[in-house]
């Protein structure tokens, strides 16, 4: 199983950084079909082959996700468009 473990500072506020990663969440599901939903400060996704979370803290994002075997061989496709988005949406 492939992971993707990616923490990134802010400096925003803790609600503008839930806003931020909803954005990113948004952007992301749009593009692979992936289900979110919020549990506290972290906000959780899941499809088939690949489960993971954002963790929302003060200062700063942690994203891990977990993939699949068949969703491994995308690893470095998936990273990319996260930190992309990460990018667009923190900056």
């Amino acid at each position: 199983m492939a992971a993707i473990d990616i923490r990134r500072p802010h400096k925003l506020t803790l609600k503008a950084a839930k806003i931020a990663t909803e954005r990113v969440a948004k952007g992301i599901a749009k593009e692979y079909g992936i289900d979110h939903d919020w549990s506290g400060n972290q906000l959780n996704f899941r499809r088939s082959g690949v489960n993971g979370h954002i963790a929302v803290a003060k200062d700063e994002l942690h994203v891990h996700v977990e993939l699949g075997f068949l969703m491994g061989a995308l690893k470095p496709v998936i990273e990319r468009e996260i930190k992309r988005q990460l990018d667009e949406h923190l900056a």
